[in-house]
């Protein structure tokens, strides 16, 4: 199969499409970075939106205060996420596992 030619008009609205995208998925990660959304509340909405379901579970734990790469690993490795796992790839006890592991006490 080849790859199909495109116009520079549909490459620019290519371009325009993924740069939207990314600026969504660093907003959702800023969010969770300042308090703004809770963890359970950025999974609620992601699981909602296509775009924003493409966000990787370990970059969004990392967004949460108090939690780098290590405890991020360790959290995914306990509830047997992958490490290359995106928020649309988790299973329902995978969710509710986050969300008890990260709620609010």
């Amino acid at each position: 199969m080849t790859i199909p030619q495109l116009t520079t008009e549909q490459l620019e609205a290519a371009r325009a499409a993924a740069t939207e995208a990314r600026r969504r998925r660093a907003d959702l990660k800023s969010k969770v970075r300042t308090g703004e959304i809770s963890l359970s509340q950025a999974l609620d909405v992601a699981a909602t939106d296509d775009v924003l379901a493409h966000v990787k579970v370990v970059d969004l734990l990392k967004a949460l205060p108090r939690v780098g790469e290590k405890r991020a690993g360790v959290v995914m490795t306990r509830l047997d996420i992958a490490p290359n796992r995106r928020i649309r790839g988790l299973g329902r006890h995978q969710v509710a596992g986050l969300k008890a592991e990260f709620s609010e006490r």
